[in-house]
């Protein structure tokens, strides 16, 4: 009877179970019970696994079709935030398949060997960093657009956004560079098989306490930085706002863009605390309702942010706004 209170089916029938248990004593019995709630537990599974991933289809057909408009007309390509804006959006959509691939291999308790699981966290370590880095980039354009607005077409130009950009993976595979040589120091000789005994994901690839400190360290660090920088660029422009040779209207437009670049910047954040949030949980409520957690927490910490690039900046930006309609709708512009 614990077994069904634990799995919770319907009332009447944990009790006619216990009932029936009890009066008979047969194995036979038991072994139905235990067939059934393990159908039971790969039904709620399939399902839950099935709706995640519709809805990261979704999100990444209009990632996609996002992804595409950046590259349709030549004003995209010819204009730095736009740019900027089709790196950031990159790297969330390369976030959204790794991450729906490790949940659906936990969710069919897959088990990957350690290399392969190196590498799928690696890569999404590599991405990770990239999404901070990019708003701290497009916070600094938005800063120079107000403060200075004579300069900014000599200062952001093209070429200077590629180079930024070109940074900014180069700083992020630095960071990747790191964690391979911690991975390395980790006696896997000793190891009786590379065969993993916990499903895949960034905090079961953190072998040893050196790896678990520089993890924690970096990510602090780094978006303590990125935060900084977001809020130093938002006073800079709410000063300029107050001057009266600042264009009002730009200093608006500018200072709810770095609102929202802090706003972005907590929601990657909070995926980045997604595991050690759920190791505490771990400890003080059941496995059952921990499981369940992890499936809210997944739609609406990890899947969700990765798409809200796409909405607000496709329905706040005037010169992406039609195009982006056009091509969700199939229409040619």
């Amino acid at each position: 009877s614990s077994t069904c209170i634990s799995n919770h089916p319907p009332a009447f029938l944990c009790l006619f179970f216990s009932c029936f248990s009890m009066m008979l004593y047969t194995t036979q019995l038991h072994s139905n019970i235990t067939v059934e709630l393990q159908f039971q537990g790969l039904l709620e599974r399939l399902i839950i696994s099935t709706l995640t991933t519709v809805l990261c289809c979704v999100f990444l057909f209009i990632n996609v079709t996002m992804l595409f408009t950046l590259r349709s007309k030549p004003v995209f390509l010819e204009t730095s935030r736009y740019v900027l804006l089709y790196n950031l959006l990159f790297a969330d959509t390369a976030q959204l398949v790794q991450s729906q691939v490790l949940y659906l291999l936990a969710a069919y308790r897959i088990k990957l060997t350690y290399p392969l699981c190196g590498t799928l966290s690696l890569f999404a370590n590599l991405v990770t960093v990239v999404s901070p880095l990019t708003l701290v980039v497009m916070s600094l354009e938005r800063y120079v657009a107000v403060c200075y607005p004579l300069r900014h077409a000599a200062i952001i130009t093209v070429r200077n956004t590629a180079v930024a950009i070109l940074l900014v993976w180069t700083f992020s595979s630095l960071s990747v560079l790191i964690r391979v040589f911690l991975l390395l120091r980790f006696p896997f000789d000793d190891l009786e098989s590379l065969q993993m005994t916990d499903f895949c994901s960034a905090v079961a690839m953190l072998l040893g306490p050196l790896a678990d400190d520089y993890d924690k360290a970096y990510t602090c660090i780094l978006f303590v930085s990125a935060g900084v920088a977001i809020i130093s660029s938002y006073i800079g422009v709410m000063v300029a706002a107050r001057l009266a040779s600042a264009d009002k209207s730009s200093a608006s437009k500018a200072r709810n863009t770095l609102l929202l670049h802090l706003v972005q910047l907590g929601l990657s954040l909070s995926s980045t605390i997604f595991n050690p949030l759920l190791a505490v949980l771990s400890r003080v409520i059941p496995r059952l309702l921990l499981v369940r957690i992890v499936n809210v927490f997944y739609v609406c910490i990890v899947i969700s942010p990765r798409c809200l690039t796409s909405l607000i900046y496709g329905l706040r930006d005037q010169t992406i706004r039609p195009v982006l309609m056009s091509h969700l709708c199939c229409r040619h512009s």
